[in-house]
């Protein structure tokens, strides 16, 4: 009897473990009185080299920002070594998030105006090789060319030739018309969800847990959604057509409820059932406004709930999961941390958003 295709993998990935940043850590570089500060404390940790790397080029949090992207990647790119043949597919369709991810942001830097230089520090990317490259065509030489692109038309030509053209396309009349780019970032988000949930459909049975993880993702994304548009005071029709499809969440419902509910606390209360930590986030929001304690509610819960899933299903595509995700989560609370501090955020406002030590 053979052994399982997840065996090797189960065991490289618990080698890896401990290269997370312990939990006592994310106090420690909260508690850091600047930016300058938390790179030396991150020094001794597995981002140091790429720290050191990045230190030529790059000072402040721009170095940190390029240090922790650099590493993440690499991250990602021994979750689609490890993964068996015939898990491949579906890392790779998970995996093309970081091309869609770079596309936006250059779309959005091309409508602000944000030079080359200012928006490659943001690119996932380490060096020469972006994320999506693992799963897609695209090298930090195609971001560059159109980073360079003059118009926002000129990218989305550009992106012709990687399959975005077609979903992007349709939808450059009317962003010459309105200068809205949401429409644009809307469609690239569908198109991956969709294809991602496609590569879903092809295993053995075994692997429902990755496609309920995809859709609890989608489903927090749709619940942010719904908040954004109700603290806006947008109408229906301004917020379903940027909602995703694929998630647990039918579109019927949510309309239900968005329709019915007269403000963001409402909202939250008729929510209660579905997300029952998000009330979490209405002390912040009474306070500022903010929806940023929603967010993190949402995604803690989702975390927490999807680890243990996803746990329970060591030998099985759901332990490359579990280990991309926590590669994730860390590489948010770092960014919050150090733009937090940055930008002079209080200590007991950041701490409410940091994901990572709840686990």
């Amino acid at each position: 009897m053979s052994s399982s295709p997840y065996a090797s993998p189960l065991g490289r990935i618990k080698a890896q473990l401990p290269s997370f940043l312990p939990k006592d850590t994310y106090n420690t570089l909260a508690n850091a009185p600047d930016v300058g500060e938390i790179a030396k404390l991150l020094e001794p940790t597995p981002y140091g080299p790429y720290l050191g790397q990045a230190a030529a080029t790059y000072r402040g949090a721009d170095l940190i920002e390029v240090a922790v992207n650099r590493y993440f990647v690499q991250r990602n790119r021994m979750g689609l070594e490890v993964a068996p043949f015939s898990g491949r597919p579906i890392v790779q369709a998970y995996l093309r998030r970081w091309d869609v991810q770079n596309v936006g942001a250059i779309l959005a830097a091309k409508v602000q105006g944000r030079t080359l230089t200012e928006e490659e520090t943001f690119l996932v990317s380490p060096r020469e090789l972006p994320a999506g490259l693992l799963a897609g065509p695209m090298v930090l030489d195609d971001f560059r060319l159109l980073m360079q692109a003059p118009t926002v038309e000129a990218v989305v030509q550009g992106l012709v030739k990687f399959g975005y053209g077609a979903v992007l396309l349709p939808l450059v009349e009317t962003f010459q018309r309105t200068k809205d780019i949401f429409p644009l970032l809307s469609a690239l988000d569908r198109y991956y969800y969709a294809q991602l949930l496609e590569a879903t459909r092809f295993f053995q049975g075994d692997e429902w847990t990755v496609r309920r993880f995809i859709q609890t993702e989608i489903d927090v994304r749709n619940v942010l959604l719904l908040l954004k548009g109700r603290d806006a005071s947008f109408a229906p029709e301004v917020v379903f057509p940027r909602f995703l499809e694929g998630g647990d969440w039918g579109k019927a419902a949510a309309q239900d409820l968005y329709s019915t509910a007269r403000d963001v606390p409402d909202l939250v209360q008729a929510l209660e059932t579905r997300a029952p930590r998000l009330t979490d986030g209405l002390e912040r929001y009474r306070a500022d406004r903010s929806l940023v304690g929603f967010e993190a509610a949402l995604t803690r819960q989702r975390a927490i709930d999807q680890l243990k899933q996803l746990r329970s299903y060591p030998l099985s595509l759901s332990v490359i999961f579990a280990f991309l995700l926590l590669a994730e989560l860390e590489r948010n609370d770092l960014q919050r941390i150090v733009y937090a501090k940055a930008y002079g955020v209080p200590r007991d406002q950041l701490e409410p958003l940091l994901i990572s030590p709840a686990l």
